[in-house]
């Protein structure tokens, strides 16, 4: 039976995340894997993926908070915000060498924090069952509605003028790390500071290096991928939500689908991971009332 788990990746640039999810595939030998959270083909770094029964954690992932590093181009904007669409203005170079700290400082301020935010119509956003790149590349002009976010940390690392094939085009380049809220597009960060300052910008590299307690430093690259051992389900789910420690008795109530009566008080949160005496992971628990019901079961034996 393959190995059932969750892998961190460290997805190179120029490939969709399906394409991991495929090359983690024939590595392991099964159809049942899958991610939390796509990454452009553009993007590399962080991507979570699940293996066999441990696919059903990824729901749990995908909300998570995420750190992203990343380089904003000022003084062009593009038709997707990013590096891989036509640039459709350029600024005068006069006007993009005058923008002060100050400035971008408090262009960066205005998207720190809670903020409504219109994605990228290139984005992978359904609508009506069709994602929004999809709709754009038929044709369609798609507008997406705005959606709230939080943006907690937003900082500038360095700013320096950005390399051009014509010395004649006055562009820079900001590197930045972003915290951010599940649903956050880094592109739309980029394009909405352009907007601001008056010069345009489009996003020239993304990374993503953290999606709640997983850290792109304990990834794999592909090229590592049939070596690669998983972090268990227990494991992972640990790092993703509190521990709930049951019996052996209650391990069979919950898979049973029974519930813990009047054992609200022993969850810390919202969830917990279910963990038995052998160190297994029963499934993810959630209060119902005063008792504790399974929100999610994992197979016997899968943990």
């Amino acid at each position: 039976m393959p190995a059932s788990g969750i892998l961190l990746v460290d997805k190179p640039g120029g490939m969709t995340s399906h394409d991991v999810v495929a090359r983690t595939r024939r590595a392991f030998g099964t159809r049942k894997v899958g991610h939390a959270g796509t990454l452009d083909p553009m993007a590399t770094g962080l991507l979570v993926v699940g293996i066999e029964a441990a696919t059903r954690l990824l729901t749990f992932v995908v909300g998570a908070d995420k750190t992203y590093h990343a380089t904003i181009r000022l003084g062009q904007s593009t038709g997707t915000d990013d590096a891989d669409g036509e640039i459709v203005a350029s600024a005068d170079p006069a006007r993009v060498a005058a923008i002060t700290a100050a400035e971008i400082a408090a262009g960066v301020a205005a998207l720190t924090g809670a903020i409504s935010q219109v994605p990228s119509s290139v984005s992978a956003i359904k609508v009506d069952g069709r994602r929004a790149y999809d709709r754009v590349r038929a044709g369609e002009d798609v507008v997406l509605a705005a959606r709230e976010v939080v943006v907690s940390r937003f900082d500038v690392l360095d700013d320096r003028p950005a390399p051009a094939a014509d010395p004649a085009v006055g562009v820079r380049d900001l590197d930045v790390v972003v915290d951010c809220s599940s649903g956050t597009y880094i592109r739309a960060l980029a394009r909405d500071l352009g907007v601001a300052l008056g010069v345009g910008a489009h996003l020239t590299a993304l990374r993503r290096t953290r999606v709640g307690s997983f850290d792109v430093a304990d990834a794999v690259g592909l090229d590592g991928l049939a070596e690669a051992q998983p972090l268990t389900a227990a494991a992972a789910a640990a790092r993703i939500l509190p521990v709930l420690d049951v019996t052996a008795q209650e391990a069979i109530d919950l898979r049973h689908g029974k519930r813990l009566a009047g054992q609200w008080d022993r969850l810390e949160g919202a969830r917990a991971a279910a963990i038995d005496p052998e160190g297994a992971l029963i499934g993810i628990v959630e209060r119902r009332g005063n008792d504790l019901k399974s929100a999610m079961n994992m197979p016997e034996g899968a943990s």
